[in-house]
């Protein structure tokens, strides 16, 4: 047989191989676009794997599914079973690895095609989302996404990843990316057109103001931030310690259940690193704490105005 031949042979069966694995199959799996490959090398690595047998039932079958090792004839109630568990396992693998190099990298070519979506607020110019756990536990919260621009995290809209448990990204990912690749991390250097820039944006707060003020409920209603109602700009900020007295008395001011109060209520989104809050002092604290207290300011004047009901869905995350 011709040495061509064989090697023909071989890269057909790999390929089928490849195409029937398990891993494969999970990756393909509508809700799960999300993920990347974990090289089979690293799950082969028992020291990846340390404590993960703690929080994993059917550990040792579950690993030899993923790994497409598995030999025993399962009935179909542990099957289900073990399959659950597997799901579970390669998540938990998952998020440790996509803190690595290789991991790092795969994820950055997800980031550049934009495959976790992008950034609903209109002054963040479609600027790419980035996959981010609040907890490092599992089934305690979902995934969110998060905005290197605005610093604000945001609900998936599709509720098939709505449903990913964060924990398989843990809170650690995005901000180790843009530590490792930080030439990929947006500028936030005031510009022409940029949210940050406050003095240039000033003139239209004065007039949205005005128009609060003048237009009647409807048209205020149509003048507050558009994410306010989807949750972006309810997470956008807690208040600093040089305005939680004024927040506080914002909320005290207002009906418990107004959106006002809500807003006043919401904790901001702090990236950490391995549990370490990163950059402690941003450039964007002091322009996060300012948007949220005009932000309750103008949902005070439309409530004053004619009232508006709190939104059924106002994320608090």
């Amino acid at each position: 047989m011709p040495l061509s031949a064989t090697v023909d042979d071989l890269t057909e069966a790999s390929s089928d191989y490849a195409a029937n694995s398990w891993v494969t199959w999970f990756l393909s799996t509508k809700g799960n676009e999300y993920f990347c490959e974990v090289d089979e090398d690293y799950i082969l690595d028992r020291f990846n794997l340390t404590g993960l047998n703690a929080e994993v039932q059917h550990y040792p079958q579950a690993l030899d599914l993923i790994t497409d090792s598995l030999e025993d004839d399962l009935s179909d109630s542990i099957r289900d079973s073990v399959e659950a568990q597997a799901k579970l396992l390669y998540g938990l693998v998952h998020a440790r690895y996509i803190i690595t190099t290789r991991g790092l990298a795969k994820m950055l070519e997800k980031y550049k095609r934009a495959d976790f979506g992008r950034c609903p607020r209109v002054l963040c110019y479609q600027q790419p989302l980035l996959p981010v756990g609040l907890s490092d536990n599992p089934f305690q919260k979902a995934v969110k996404l998060f905005c290197p621009r605005c610093e604000d995290i945001y609900s998936p809209k599709s509720s098939r990843h709505g449903t990913i448990d964060g924990a398989f990204f843990g809170s650690t990912f995005p901000h180790m990316l843009f530590m490792v690749y930080p030439n990929v991390l947006p500028s936030k250097s005031p510009a022409s057109q940029s949210p940050f820039l406050l003095n240039s944006s000033s003139q239209h707060r004065a007039d949205a103001r005005s128009h609060a003020e003048h237009a009647d409920v409807d048209d205020s209603i149509m003048s507050i931030p558009a994410a306010t109602g989807t949750g972006a700009g309810a997470s956008s900020s807690a208040v600093a310690a040089s305005t939680g007295s004024a927040a506080a008395g914002a909320a005290n001011a207002t009906p418990a259940n107004s959106t006002a109060a809500a807003a006043a209520k919401v904790e901001r989104y702090r990236p950490r690193i391995f549990g370490f809050p990163v950059h402690e002092t941003s450039k964007l604290q002091k322009w996060q704490d300012k948007m949220r207290d005009q932000q309750i300011e103008r949902l005070e004047k439309v409530e004053a105005a004619g009232g508006i009901a709190t939104p059924a869905n106002f994320h608090v995350f």
